[in-house]
């Protein structure tokens, strides 16, 4: 199984990014995806979550109304949209695969967001 995380860079305070995470060798469409992120001298934290069949997610309070999480089953791609950043927002972004219970979870690499002025 690998999990490829791409689309981090340096952003200004209010500013976008889209992140993707690219998988293979699974069943994408069986696993639910998610983002979680790092940041420096802090455990790593949910960000957000896209179930299976993509019907239900789920984000983190300090996300809402700015991040938008899907994912393309036939792609098997999940990707974070990013809106407003902010200097908090300033982590590696880590890309999650797992069915609870079954199999999993599997991890990306991770990705560099930084949010600077």
């Amino acid at each position: 199984v690998q999990l490829v995380e791409s689309g981090g860079g340096l952003v200004q305070p209010g500013g976008s990014l889209r992140l993707s995470c690219a998988a293979s060798g699974l069943t994408f469409s069986r696993y639910d995806m998610s983002w979680h992120r790092q940041a420096p001298g802090k455990e790593r934290e949910l960000v957000a979550i896209i179930t299976s069949a993509g019907g239900l997610t789920n984000y983190a309070d300090s996300v809402k109304g700015r991040f938008t999480i899907d994912r393309d089953n036939a792609k098997n791609t999940v990707y974070l949209q990013m809106g407003s950043l902010k200097p908090d927002d300033t982590a590696v972004y880590y890309c999650r695969a797992d069915r609870p219970k079954i199999e999993g979870p599997y991890w990306g690499q991770g990705t560099q967001v930084t949010v600077f002025s």
